[in-house]
Formats: structure tokens, sequence, C-alpha cells
């Protein structure tokens, strides 16, 4: 992205490194590390940055189906706000509730396809489970009677497990897609289809710091949840901060 292409959306140039990084599995524990740095430098604002996300959350989700797809589609959207205020941060400037809105001003049409191509992913996934589940347990639920959802319940188990492991299979590759996607068309000004697809290639050309990281990660939701659930204020903003590091660390030059 050319510098005049930067400052028109409000964030220092990053040049891509070219090809992007293969890292070793250290750099994982790296990104977890950079991403706390970045969480300690404004804890405060973090938190209230989340807490106003989950209330608009909540608000969207009160209007039926629209406002849930509506929530959906915008996710890269909200997302390169984050990725923003990420970059503000390493540059030694604030993060503020401003930078919540940031991708609705600059490169929106390109981060809503990157949510459309997205949601549509998870559609054909969750077609594909149905599939697997069957229109009987489908039907028990519409009908809303736990007896008939026990009974269909039992009489599908094992194809149920199957279609769950061929979700996990194919959310893998889509959640690889997404990951750096809005980061790579905010800061980079990336097409959305060529973000995702410089997104998927990264994340498993790096699948093992990607499995320290996991495990770090799944580690820390765990000790999140049990303060009454109050500790997923730090980890979310540490998944997104992270996931900045991990972005800069793979694509870009310091």
């Amino acid at each position: 992205m050319s510098t005049s292409a930067a400052a028109e959306a409000g964030v220092p140039d990053t040049t891509l490194a070219v090809p992007a990084r293969t890292l070793s599995a250290g750099a994982g524990w790296d990104w977890v590390v950079g991403g706390w740095g970045l969480f300690t430098r404004a804890p405060l604002m973090w938190v209230i940055a989340i807490v106003v996300l989950f209330v608009v959350a909540v608000v969207l989700n009160l209007v039926p189906i629209i406002g849930s797809l509506a929530f959906q589609l915008l996710q890269p959207v909200i997302a390169a706000g984050f990725v923003a205020g990420c970059r503000s941060l390493e540059m030694g400037g604030e993060l503020e509730i401003e930078h919540l809105v940031a991708g609705f001003s600059k490169r929106f049409g390109s981060l809503l396809i990157v949510g459309f191509i997205t949601m549509l992913g998870w559609i054909v996934i969750f077609v594909v489970f149905l599939g697997f589940v069957g229109l009987s347990i489908l039907s028990a639920l519409l009908a809303g009677n736990p007896d008939m959802v026990l009974t269909a319940l039992a009489t599908s188990a094992t194809t149920m497990l199957l279609g769950l492991l061929v979700v996990a299979l194919l959310a893998m590759p889509l959640m690889a897609a997404y990951w750096f996607a809005p980061a790579l068309v905010m800061l980079n000004d990336m097409k959305p289809l060529e973000a995702m697809k410089a997104s998927f290639f990264a994340c498993f050309r790096n699948f093992l710091p990607f499995l320290v990281y996991s495990v770090v990660m799944t580690v820390a939701v765990i000790l999140a949840i049990i303060p009454l659930g109050l500790g997923m204020l730090v980890w979310i903003p540490l998944t997104i901060a992270s996931t900045y590091i991990a972005y800069r660390q793979i694509f870009t030059e310091p």
C-alpha cells in the first residue's frame, strides 16, 4: 500500500513481506506475549471497547434473524477497527472508541465482502451438518418435544459424530481464510479474495506456531471463565491483539 493510501486509511503504512514468512513453533508464544504487551498499554480502554461491542451485539441480536445476520456480516468491519487500534498502540498512540468504527469509514466495501464470503461459508457448513444429522432430528427440534429429540439423537448418534467431524474439517480452512483477512484489507488495501487466500496459506504454513498458540489460548480461556466469566474481558482483547502481532510477524516488514 502506498504512503498516500496509508494516510487515507488513517493508519501508518505496513509494507508486506513477500513471500509471507513461515515461523518457528515458538512464535506462537511470542504472539501471546506481544498481544499482552498491547493490552497492558491501555487495559481500561480495551475493556470498555469489549463492553461496548458486547452491548452492540446484544442490541442487534434482539432483531430476529436480520440483526444476527447483520452482526455476522459486520464482523470483519469491527475487526478492522481493532486492527487500527492495535496499530495505533504499536506506534505509541492511544486506543480510542473511534477505532471501533474505523472499518466503517475506510475499506468498508471490501471488509463487508469478506464478511459475506465468511457467512456464506458457515451457511454451507451448516447445511452439510444438517445433511448428516437428518431431517428427523431437525423436525424434533422444531416440534419442541424433548422425547422426540432424545429418540432421534439416540438413533443418529454415530451419524451426528461423523457430521461434527466433517464440520470441524470444513471450519478449519474457513477460519484460516478469515483470520488475517481484516488486517490485510485494512492495512494493506488487499482485495477481499486475495486477502482471504493469503490468510489461508499463511495459517497452514505456520501450523506449528498456531498449534502452540491454540494450546496457550485454550488454557487461558479456561482460566478466564473461572471468575464468573469476567476474565473474558481480558481474554478477548488478548486474542485480538495477539492476532495483530501474528499478522505483523508473518506478513509485514519491521
